[in-house]
């Protein structure tokens, strides 16, 4: 039996005027977790929002947290969003001079670990990492801004990523962020993709309900 897609609508898109309201409706539509991204405008050039916002976002939903820092040294920084409720604290390899103590502290503050790749960086340079992390987050556009289209030459790393999961019987999520819709959601899917964050096909879709249906059934 082939194990459920996740769904996990990227509130960048959504209607900060109407926060609480965006995102008790994606749960009711299905979601399974909400993803935050998180921008300091020195690793990415947009800037988003810190803890506070994230501390916010948890007391509106039951469902987990998915973070995601696209930050310059994170380290600095993961206490405060384990305090302000993030389940999975995501980093990116290019910010972290020490991945392997970023990801200790992660899990010794009570979160899952993951860790997320540019376009262009293989995954080589998250290899020696694999077994401790709770999820990989490959990214199909270039992270920074919501809208973004697909790049389809991260799917033969997603393929890697799945590969070396099933032979070494590693434990992380896949997860693949960027130009999600529901042709390109097929795509990652079959790549071996199980979480697909989504951003604009789910806030500007008119049916949160039907747009999440679509995504997973792609």
């Amino acid at each position: 039996m082939k194990s459920k897609i996740k769904i996990a609508p990227s509130i960048l898109s959504s209607d900060f005027r109407k926060l609480y309201d965006e995102i008790k409706k994606v749960e009711k539509a299905g979601a399974d977790w909400i993803h935050c991204d998180v921008m300091d405008g020195h690793f990415v050039d947009n800037l988003t929002f810190g803890p506070v916002v994230v501390e916010a976002i948890n007391r509106a939903t039951r469902l987990p947290l998915d973070v995601h820092l696209m930050i310059e040294n994170p380290l600095k920084y993961i206490k405060e969003f384990a305090q302000a409720g993030a389940d999975i604290l995501t980093v990116h390899v290019e910010a972290c001079r020490n991945l392997r103590q970023v990801i200790s502290k992660i899990k010794n503050l009570g979160m899952k670990a993951g860790c997320s790749l540019r376009p262009k960086t293989p995954l080589a340079k998250v290899k020696p990492y694999l077994k401790d992390l709770d999820l990989l987050l490959i990214m199909s556009v270039n992270p920074g801004f919501a809208g973004q289209s697909f790049i389809s030459s991260v799917l033969p790393k997603v393929k890697e990523a799945k590969k070396l999961k099933q032979e070494k019987k590693y434990k992380y999520y896949i997860e693949i962020d960027g130009g999600i819709n529901p042709k390109t959601a097929k795509l990652a899917k079959k790549a071996g993709a199980e979480v697909l964050v989504a951003a604009s096909a789910i806030f500007k879709a008119k049916d949160y309900r039907r747009a999440i249906k679509e995504l997973r059934e792609a």
